[in-house]
């Protein structure tokens, strides 16, 4: 821990603010959720293009998040958390206006469709930025000791917001129209950017800067953990509610819910767990219940079991992300921070990126019981990744 770092830690986290912080991750994440239920109807049948090309525009914002990792995390190390953030929502705000814009053109769907593409690209582009900033910015405020708290406060706030931001944006374009979309974006953007402009900035810490490349590799192996166990999230997001449908079930949505509400309770309940017995221990716990979760869904005789496994699933996927980013603090110099946690997000990302066309090839050959008992196994083999990294350390 750097000097500074020292400095700035004590016992007890300042919450207050690092909630103030956090809430930037929130606005991002909510101008996330707000388009994600009413675009792919859009482009499918307002403009005509098919499924596909429905798909591609909601994936397309991901695919620009992951690219732009590298770069917001230079921005956040050598230009300051603070301005990392703005340029982060000026993206949204830019992303705002061109949805606006798009939403107008829809007598002419290859000009709206182009533009609408370009407003995911820097939405993506945005949101990498702002998270990476927000993150370090708030890591930097409460101090390395309280990483994983933080760590786990910005994911209560961005799974919160996309959560939120959906049902939004269903009853903003059912009580005012397409141009809600875009319009809300950018106001959210104003609003981000007035909020920011007067919060106090952390020095620049002086020092080495890693290249990506260089982070990525330090952070490599417990990355590999964050993807093996973050791809049976991917796997139940996808497929429930095929899954339910190959069964006949109804119902799937409670899967999902069970899922958020139990991840969401962890991070709340438990994260003080990570500084107690050490992130290496508390992952592999984790990652343990995540696998028992994911083989009850596996085998799940009927849908109460089937929601049981699911909120297990969400329990132990919670802690895994901030247990390990712990231990990927303490590999990466304070200098270097943001580049370190934007090398650490992408093994998320990767996870999320590979789980559909992963799971639907083995979906297509085995059914869909068959993927839970594909994302257990990986769960299992980050839990087994653990113990030989929690070895390799001591």
């Amino acid at each position: 821990m750097s000097s500074q770092d020292s400095a700035q830690s004590s016992s007890k986290m300042p919450l207050l603010p690092i909630i103030g912080i956090v809430m930037f991750s929130f606005l991002g994440y909510l101008c996330t959720g707000i388009p994600l239920a009413v675009l792919p109807a859009y482009v499918d049948q307002t403009l005509g293009y098919g499924s596909v090309l429905a798909g591609l525009t909601i994936g397309l914002q991901y695919f620009a998040t992951l690219l732009c990792r590298p770069i917001a995390g230079r921005i956040a190390d050598t230009n300051g958390c603070k301005r990392g953030v703005v340029y982060g929502l000026i993206g949204i705000g830019v992303s705002g206006l061109l949805t606006l814009l798009a939403t107008f053109l829809h007598g002419q769907p290859l000009a709206s469709l182009l533009i609408l593409l370009t407003g995911r690209i820097a939405l993506g582009a945005a949101l990498s930025i702002i998270g990476v900033s927000a993150l370090s910015w708030g890591i930097a405020r409460a101090g390395t000791e309280h990483t994983a708290q933080v760590i786990s406060l910005n994911g209560v706030a961005a799974y919160g917001a996309i959560g939120l931001g959906a049902p939004l944006g269903v009853i903003f374009v059912d009580h005012q129209g397409l141009w809600t979309l875009g319009a809300s974006l950018a106001l959210l953007a104003v609003i981000g950017l007035l909020m920011v402009w007067p919060k106090r900035s952390e020095p620049v810490i002086a020092g080495e800067r890693l290249p990506f490349i260089a982070a990525l590799g330090r952070v490599f192996p417990y990355g590999c953990g964050l993807a093996l166990g973050s791809i049976g999230y991917g796997t139940l997001t996808a497929f429930v509610t095929l899954y339910y449908a190959s069964l006949g079930w109804d119902g799937a949505a409670y899967c999902l819910t069970a899922f958020g509400v139990f991840f969401i309770a962890a991070r709340l309940l438990f994260t003080g767990s990570i500084n107690r017995w050490g992130g290496f221990r508390v992952a592999i716990i984790c990652l343990g219940i995540e696998t028992l979760g994911l083989v009850l869904l596996w085998l799940a005789p009927s849908t109460s079991v089937a929601v049981v496994g699911a909120s297990l699933a969400g329990f132990g996927l919670s802690l895994v992300y901030p247990a390990l980013g712990m231990e990927v603090i303490g590999r990466i110099p304070a200098s270097s921070r943001s580049a370190g946690l934007g090398a650490y997000a992408v093994f998320f990302d990767l996870a999320l990126a590979i789980a559909g066309p992963l799971m639907g090839v083995v979906a297509r050959g085995y059914g869909y019981a068959s993927i839970f008992l594909i994302s257990a196994l990986l769960s299992f083999a980050g839990l087994l990744l653990s113990v030989w990294l929690a070895r390799t350390k001591r």
